[in-house]
C-alpha cells in the first residue's frame, strides 16, 4: 500500500514538473513574441529584391526604445490608414522628422538637395513625380524598395508613420534562407 502511494506521488511530481516546464515555455515564447521579436510574413512585392513575397522575417521590437529610426532602416509598422491599427506594413524609412521629401523622375530629394538619395536597393529605376511632402515631427515618410509596385507614403491618405506606430526594425530574413536586413 505504501509503495503504491509512493508511486502515485512520484508520478504526480513528474507531471507537475512537465506542467511547470510547459508553463515556462509558453510564458517565455509569449514574452519573446510580444516584447522582443516580431515574426512577420511578407505579403506583397513592395520590398523586392530586398525581401521577397512570402519571405519570413524577424523584427526587433526594442530597436527604437532608446534610438530613433534612421534613414534606410527597414521597419515594421501599423498601417496609418487602418483605423483599428491592426494591419502591419514593412517599408524603408526615407524621410525623417522635419524634412521635405520630393520625388522627381523617380529620384528622391531631401530638403531641395541637388543630389538624390541613393536607391541601389531598388530592383528597377523608379518612376514618377511626387511631393513635396514635409514630414511632421515624430513621424516618418516610408517607401518600398520596389517603388513602381509599392503602396507606400506616396499613396496613403495619411502620408506619414508616427513614431508610436512603429512596431520594430526588420533584422533578419529566416525563410526561405537566412539573410541579414538593413
Amino acid at each position: 500500500m505504501e509503495e503504491k502511494e509512493e508511486r502515485k506521488k512520484a508520478i504526480l511530481k513528474e507531471v507537475m514538473e512537465y506542467v511547470r516546464m510547459i508553463i515556462f515555455v509558453v510564458v517565455f515564447v509569449f514574452v519573446v513574441n510580444n516584447v522582443i521579436l516580431i515574426n512577420a510574413k511578407i505579403p506583397s512585392e513592395s520590398m523586392e529584391q530586398t525581401i521577397m513575397t512570402n519571405d519570413r522575417i524577424f523584427g526587433f521590437r526594442l530597436a527604437y526604445k532608446f534610438a530613433d529610426p534612421e534613414r534606410y532602416d527597414i521597419v515594421i509598422f501599423k498601417y496609418p490608414d487602418d483605423p483599428e491599427q491592426k494591419e502591419l506594413f514593412i517599408k524603408r524609412v526615407i524621410g525623417l522628422p522635419g524634412e521635405t521629401v520630393e520625388i522627381r523622375e523617380g529620384k528622391v530629394y531631401i530638403d531641395g538637395a541637388e543630389k538624390p538619395l541613393r536607391d541601389d536597393f531598388c530592383p528597377e529605376d523608379p518612376l514618377g513625380d511626387f511631393g513635396p511632402y514635409t514630414v511632421p515631427e515624430e513621424s516618418y515618410f516610408m517607401l518600398g524598395d520596389n517603388r513602381n509596385y509599392s503602396k507606400d507614403s506616396r499613396f496613403w491618405e495619411i502620408k506619414y508613420v508616427r513614431e508610436d506606430q512603429i512596431v520594430g526594425k526588420a533584422l533578419i530574413r529566416y525563410f526561405p534562407s537566412i539573410k541579414k536586413l538593413g
